[in-house]
C-alpha cells in the first residue's frame, strides 16, 4: 500500500513552505492552515523533501 501524506493542522503554523514548494499537493484552507488537496500531485521523494523542510514537522505519512 502506498503512503498517503497529511498535515496535522493542530501543529501547522501557516508558514507556507509546503505550499511554496509543492502547490500541486498543498494549499491553504479557509483558516490559512496547510492541507493536502492532491496527495498524488508529486512523487513520494518530492513530498518527503518538503516534509523535511517543514519547520514544525506537521506533515506526516499515513500508511
Amino acid at each position: 500500500m502506498a503512503k498517503v501524506v497529511y498535515v496535522d493542522q493542530e501543529e501547522c503554523t501557516s508558514c507556507g513552505v509546503c505550499i511554496d514548494e509543492l502547490p500541486e499537493v498543498f494549499e491553504f484552507d479557509d483558516n490559512d492552515l496547510s492541507r493536502v488537496h492532491n496527495p498524488n500531485g508529486a512523487s513520494e521523494e518530492k513530498i518527503q523533501e518538503v516534509m523535511d523542510m517543514c519547520p514544525v514537522e506537521c506533515i506526516h505519512w499515513k500508511e
